[in-house]
């Protein structure tokens, strides 16, 4: 490395175990040789990576350091090349070094060699970098390499601490106080994960500075700013697991199983022989449940196949008659992961690459049209009550198998990962979300029982005293089961009977299943933002989108080569017409046809639409791609029946396709 006149001369070189051309006079790992000499600087033997980084011996020089008490003492630079003395920093520098340490008192062991020193102005103290680490200092392994002592370190500062109970450190997810301290430290990228500080520095240096974010949102720029600042050494490597000879052999095995409840054959589950009826085919959605043609009746192993779990996502409709234990899939693992990462992580024996060929290859559809039925089936469920506004239900079995969790956490999952807007929410569900369910007061219009509404509706509209105390007579069972049996006094009292129902019907009788939806839907930090950005959001979760008109699809889709100019008239003419009523097919249509997705999803596309033309009868949309070959025809006519024609009848085979499914 080039040398530096200055602090910002010394490298964060990183790495240690990346100097292939270290002096041949480094011993490194000799039993009996460096191990047992002190370091010049702090003057202990003890050879420990992790806190005080490794420790290296030029037998010629007889000078043994720890590269971080070398790297943070306040009068060193590195002016040599990597290969050069220790790390690039000269002997003759380091023994300057040493010797002006040797006058400075140890602030903390009060010792001489303290090398280090705060560099807040006018504090003079000094310390060895084990000792610095004993009274929690902070060391800055970026920039200047500065040092702070512990009455000038820098400081997390929150502007309020909503946390009531401990929260886990998402690395090894034991229970912290949520207050920052050296030991703890909370991600400037999400508010809501804490780690050890002990965690964060081990994760580092295994993760390299490449791999190591925030374990929560991903997020590395932001995170690994704030990490530095606070003293998390991140060295510049790849990642341990990265190094390890074969680490992801496992991966390039195919799932060969057999799954299906009832296996016929007599080799058992395992056995698999290609072109024959044992041959195992995996799930043409997850791949990580497989079958014997045989034992799903399948001629061929071109034959599409989905398991149980899949199936009922997918089609869970009306006319689906499979008999299902749940009206939401038990998804332990696969939706949830599966949205996360393209290959399932059920199956870390197959390639990832080989089974989006798979999906690509086997699949009609696309990421944008499953999560716009997964949205449908969650929309639809017995999870929720109400007409086109709907709020939690009281579904105890639901709430017994966690579905109301999984709900949220699909519902999460589906909004990171582009899919459409939920819009069945209502205004008082949302509230709760965002203000919590003691400050959100519930309407009407949010009970779904129809005698429930009656009674309310009969307090409300109660003229005197005498037919209040009659109606409570009516309902007394019930008034004093919800716990609303009040005295009545007066007319006015009717006010406050009403709304304890209310309270109680829409609220109170949905906490449990309230919890653990929003403990789903905390899931990627989505809840976080919710609650950060409440007006952004409530369009999301309480409106359906709105309605497509020719300028939003137009500037939609981006034209991705030099294309034909008629053939590009003639586009906008035709989504002018379609917007008119003068074709059969709609905004929709196009959309779906396109993308698989029948509205703008709120995260956008990924990859963005886009439109070319090409010389051909007929459109062709892509969903895996969201892209749009247009035909280049000689009239306008031409153009809009071939566009009528191929999307009319792509829908309608595709519904036809899904039925075929579901009658298999």
């Amino acid at each position: 490395m080039a040398c530096g006149a200055a602090r910002e001369g010394k490298s964060d070189a990183a790495a240690l175990e990346l100097l292939p051309s270290a002096p041949r006079t480094m011993n490194e790992n000799k039993p009996g040789g460096s191990q047992n000499l002190a370091c010049v600087f702090c003057r202990k033997n003890d050879d420990c990576p992790i806190k005080y980084g490794e420790k290296k011996t030029n037998e010629k020089w007889d000078l043994t350091v720890h590269y971080y008490c070398l790297l943070m003492s306040s009068g060193i630079w590195q002016r040599g090349k990597e290969e050069e003395g220790v790390y690039g920093f000269l002997i003759e520098d380091i023994r300057k070094e040493v010797t002006r340490a040797s006058k400075l008192k140890c602030s903390v062991c009060k010792k001489t060699g303290a090398s280090i020193g705060c560099v807040a102005p006018r504090c003079k103290r000094s310390y060895h970098f084990p000792c610095g680490l004993q009274k929690e200092c902070i060391f800055q392994f970026t920039g200047n390499f500065a040092s702070f002592c512990w009455n000038h370190r820098p400081v997390q500062i929150i502007t309020s601490n909503n946390y009531r109970d401990s929260l886990p450190c998402t690395i090894c997810l034991e229970f912290i106080a949520p207050t920052p301290t050296y030991s703890v430290l909370r991600s400037p990228c999400c508010k809501n994960a804490w780690f050890h500080r002990d965690c964060l520095q081990v994760q580092a240096i295994n993760a390299g500075v490449f791999f190591f974010r925030c374990t929560v949102c991903n997020n590395s720029d932001i995170f690994q700013k704030e990490m530095l600042r606070m003293g998390i050494h991140i060295p510049e490597k790849d990642a341990s697991w990265e190094l390890e000879e074969n680490a992801y052999q496992d991966l390039l095995q195919h799932y060969e199983h057999c799954d299906v409840r009832r296996c016929r054959c007599k080799e058992g589950r395992d056995y698999n022989v290609p072109d024959s009826k044992w041959e195992i085919k995996r799930c043409q959605c997850c791949g990580s449940s497989g079958t014997h043609l045989a034992c799903s009746s399948l001629q061929s192993w071109e034959q599409n196949w989905e398991c149980l779990e899949c199936r009922s996502i997918l089609y869970n409709s009306g006319d689906f008659q499979k008999p299902k234990k749940h009206t939401l899939p038990n998804t332990n693992v696969g939706i949830t992961d599966c949205l996360l990462e393209e290959s399932s992580p059920k199956l870390p024996r197959q390639s990832p690459g080989a089974q989006r060929k798979d999906l690509l290859r086997e699949h009609p559809g696309s990421k944008q049209e499953f999560l716009c039925l997964l949205m449908q089936q969650l929309e639809n469920s017995p999870l929720f009550e109400g007409s086109l506004s709907k709020n939690l239900s009281l579904n105890s079995q639901a709430l017994k198998e966690n579905l109301y969790y999984e709900a949220g956490k699909m519902l999460a999952i589906s909004l990171v990962h582009g899919g459409p807007s939920p819009g069945f929410f209502s205004k008082t569900l949302f509230n709760c979300l965002v203000y919590g369910p003691e400050n959100t007061q519930p309407i009407l219009d949010d009970v779904s029982d129809f005698d429930v509404a009656q009674i309310i509706i009969r307090i409300n509209t109660a003229t005197n005293v005498a037919d209040l105390n009659s109606l409570v007579n009516e309902c007394y069972n019930y008034l004093e089961l919800i716990g609303c049996l009040r005295l009545i006094t007066s007319i006015s009292d009717k006010y406050m009977l009403a709304k304890d129902i209310l309270v109680y019907h829409v609220i109170k009788r949905v906490q449990a299943p309230f919890e653990s939806f929003k403990q789903g839907l905390k899931t990627l930090g989505v809840l976080e933002k919710i609650q950060t950005y409440p007006e952004a959001f409530f369009s999301i979760f309480c409106h359906k989108p709105e309605n497509l008109s020719a300028k939003i699809l137009s500037d939609l889709f981006t034209v991705r080569t030099l294309s034909d100019v008629q053939a590009l008239g003639f586009w906008n003419s035709y989504l002018q017409a379609v917007e008119d009523g003068k074709s059969t097919v709609t905004m929709e249509d196009i959309l779906i046809f396109a993308t698989g997705c029948n509205s703008i999803p709120p995260a956008g596309f990924k990859p963005t639409p886009s439109i070319e033309c090409l010389h051909m009868d007929f459109p062709v949309g892509n969903n895996c791609n969201n892209s749009l070959a247009l035909p280049i025809t000689s009239t306008y006519k031409e153009f809009q029946e071939n566009m009528d024609f191929a999307i009319k009848n792509t829908l309608r085979l595709e519904k036809e396709e899904n039925s075929h499914f579901i009658g298999h």
